[in-house]
């Protein structure tokens, strides 16, 4: 049975009277990928920034591979990689110059940084500096960074922010490369979809609170609903929607009618996204 690598128990933050972070408890097993879902304002940054020992929590407790954060920063920040979503490279250095730097500084004797620019998607762009880079280049690169001390925990601040669908499929691929080799991974976004694709449960995040949490299955299956969706030919010869609920007594009846009873030109069923899961719990969307 996996261990857990990350343990919040009632963390809580204040940014003087507005609490940001409302006695929330979770826990992530080691080799999981947990994404920590919401919209800008719900306190994702702020418990982010709580498990990486940048911020002392206001109450409750964030341990990280059984160690208190607060009271071991600095053998927790050894064992874990960070993406932040704000640009903080060295940006008159080169891209290899920034990755050396961050190498040396978790002692690390032998390392290919050609290699892990080639691995996010650089190659040959090692010796040019990072003031050259437009703002995906330079998102994939602090991708790098973040992994390159093969950490126990990766922590990722909307990693995906600014890339074009290219370069974000290949930073998803490196993601799951990162689970398989056995890092836990926490993944802070706003992108549904995203998180649908590599979380292995998710965390719905709502002014401080987790407000739902559980396998991207389940949660579909709890507050979700399956349809069938059909399009079919109209008396003028246009195309008109049709809508089945699945799931309930009356459905076979109700396919059986359309089948029988109408044109059906196309067919398909759908199922709902975390998106509308997160609008039917918290009344609002994600931007």
């Amino acid at each position: 049975m996996a261990r857990d690598a990350i343990v919040a128990e009632d963390l809580t933050y204040r940014y003087g009277e507005l609490i940001a972070v409302d006695h929330i408890s979770f826990n992530v097993a080691e080799s999981e990928i947990m994404g920590f879902l919401g919209p800008n304002g719900a306190g994702k940054t702020t418990t982010f920034k709580m498990l990486t020992g940048q911020l002392k929590p206001k109450g409750g407790q964030a341990r990280l591979l059984g160690m208190d954060v607060t009271k071991n920063v600095e053998k927790v920040q050894g064992e874990i990689g960070v993406c932040f979503e704000t640009t903080n490279l060295y940006e008159q250095m080169s891209a290899l110059e920034n990755l050396n730097l961050f190498a040396r500084l978790f002692g690390m004797r032998s390392f290919d940084g050609n290699a892990l620019l080639e691995r996010v998607g650089l190659p040959g762009r090692g010796k040019d500096r990072v003031e050259t880079y437009s703002k995906g280049m330079k998102q994939r690169l602090m991708v790098a960074r973040s992994i390159l001390n093969s950490p126990r925990v990766l922590f990722l601040d909307e990693p995906t922010n600014g890339l074009d669908p290219t370069s974000s499929e290949k930073i998803r691929n490196i993601i799951l490369e990162e689970r398989e080799r056995g890092a836990t991974v926490f993944l802070t976004t706003h992108d549904m979809l995203e998180a649908d694709k590599l979380s292995d449960r998710v965390a719905f995040m709502n002014q401080g609170k987790i407000v739902a949490l559980d396998t991207p299955h389940q949660l579909k299956q709890q507050h979700g609903k399956r349809a069938l969706k059909a399009k079919v030919a109209g008396d003028d010869g246009g195309l008109e929607d049709r809508e089945i609920t699945l799931d309930t007594p009356e459905t076979p009846e109700a396919v059986r009618k359309l089948f029988s009873q109408e044109k059906v030109v196309t067919i398909h069923s759908e199922e709902a996204t975390l998106e509308d899961i997160f609008i039917s719990l918290t009344g609002r969307g994600l931007v």
